[in-house]
């Protein structure tokens, strides 16, 4: 199984072109060389996967039915409807993010990239710093309290 491991930080050019991290890339190839792109839920934040992800998603959705369930539309919608494929080009695995992307995470001239295992996270550098403090800040506690054994 790859996972996206690691973090990284790349600039972002003035056309809203960034590099994937090499081995992130190694992971999109491995399954097809599709990067989709999504706004994060719960985040200011994007995130990236690659086919294994989507093709989970899309068994999830299995047990739903369109036309009777409530929920459908809404998960259809963030797994589907609002999901950028992009591949890398030969040039540096550069991907360019769309404009509304980068607005809503609040991207500039660099981004964060982080390693979730099956996603990874595109961040503002600056953004992600609480961000980060928050999540150790919470690991440990849960380590504190027995439930990271």
């Amino acid at each position: 199984m790859q996972r996206f491991v690691g973090t990284f930080v790349n600039k972002l050019d003035s056309k809203g072109r960034v590099s994937v991290p090499a081995p992130f890339r190694t992971v999109l190839t491995q399954q097809g060389g599709v990067l989709y792109l999504t706004r994060a839920i719960g985040n200011i934040a994007l995130n990236g996967y690659g086919e294994a992800q989507f093709a989970e998603v899309d068994e999830q959705l299995k047990a739903l039915n369109p036309l009777r369930s409530k929920d459908y539309a809404a998960y259809a919608m963030a797994a589907f409807g609002d999901v950028t494929g992009l591949t890398c080009d030969d040039d540096g695995g550069r991907v360019v993010i769309p404009p509304a992307l980068i607005e809503f995470a609040g991207l500039k001239d660099k981004v964060q990239f982080v390693g979730l295992n099956k996603i990874f996270e595109i961040w503002n550098p600056e953004s992600f710093a609480p961000v980060a403090r928050a999540r150790w800040d919470r690991i440990n506690a849960l380590y504190g309290e027995g439930e990271g054994a």
